[in-house]
């Protein structure tokens, strides 16, 4: 496995995020560079070394480029992060609608390979606040040991439940 891999080696790599619901922005954050991606234990020591540098710039050097939308003026709020440098389409105070593409799937912050990091919380303190359960719509849920899915139209997918889009 070669030492460090291209991010568009990666299927969501640049994949446009949309807005998961009707928001408004309450915090955005780019700038931050995306690392090359890195999947062997071997490769991912000398990256670990860099967390204390990554600290010591603070929170936003940490979660990456990201935004924070408020789905009510005390939340809960929905902390969307490793988005890609220079991707991020909306400012604080913008209103954004369910499936409006907001940034791109990138590989900043603490983040070892392009992915998305998706958390609804109670706050906006990312030190103290506590995650809440996401609720999906139309999907299709193997529960753990599952041998067939199982459609729902809305719900909170089970503990260590695959799922996937019903469409």
């Amino acid at each position: 496995m070669p030492s460090d891999e291209p991010n568009d080696r990666f299927v969501g790599f640049d994949a446009p995020i949309l807005a998961p619901a009707d928001a408004t922005v309450v915090a955005a954050h780019d700038g931050e560079p995306d690392h090359t991606a890195r999947r062997s234990p071997l490769t991912v020591l000398p990256y670990l070394l860099t967390q204390g540098s990554r600290l010591r710039r603070g929170l936003d050097a940490l979660v990456g480029n990201h935004l924070i939308l408020a789905l009510a003026d005390s939340g809960p709020y929905i902390l969307l992060a490793h988005l890609r440098r220079g991707s991020v389409q909306v400012d604080v105070g913008d209103l954004v609608q369910t499936g409006q593409t907001i940034g791109a799937c990138g590989n900043s912050g603490n983040s070892t390979q392009p992915h998305l990091h998706v958390q609804v919380m109670d706050t906006l303190d990312l030190l103290r606040t506590r995650g809440l359960p996401m609720e999906y719509r139309d999907y299709l849920e193997w529960p753990r040991g599952a041998k067939a899915s199982r459609h729902v139209d809305q719900g909170v997918p089970g503990h260590r439940a695959r799922v996937q889009p019903a469409a």
